[in-house]
């Protein structure tokens, strides 16, 4: 069964709304691609996963809710940063963070990571 965790800090007036475009937009985009790239064992375990009370969907991407941590002062937000760059090398992932390609330890370490992100502590 796949099983990939996606960790980011995010910041939005209306998290819920944030979250419901987010996953809808990469839904889209990731079978997109892998029915392009014509990815049947993923697509299939995906297939596999969907909750039989939902009908109108084909595949589970995501799982369903997220678990919101409000982050109120600088060490918290630290130890969350710290907490997803280190998360690939304690899965055995990679030996270092900034090895990990989708990780944002490489914009720490000033290295361009894949995606843009905010850096304010």
């Amino acid at each position: 069964m796949l099983e990939n965790h996606l960790h980011m800090v995010v910041s939005s007036e209306d998290l819920h709304k944030t979250m419901q475009s987010f996953k809808q937009y990469t839904v889209k985009q990731i079978l997109e691609m892998l029915k392009k790239e014509n990815v049947k064992t993923i697509l299939e375990q995906m297939m596999f996963c969907k909750k039989a009370n939902h009908k109108e969907k084909t595949y589970q991407v995501w799982e369903e809710g997220y678990q919101p941590k409000l982050i109120q002062d600088d060490k918290t937000m630290i130890q969350k940063i710290n907490y997803m760059h280190n998360n690939p090398v304690k899965r055995g992932y990679v030996d270092v963070a900034k090895h990990w390609r989708y990780s944002s330890a490489r914009d720490y370490e000033d290295m361009e990571g894949l995606v843009r992100i905010e850096r304010f502590w």
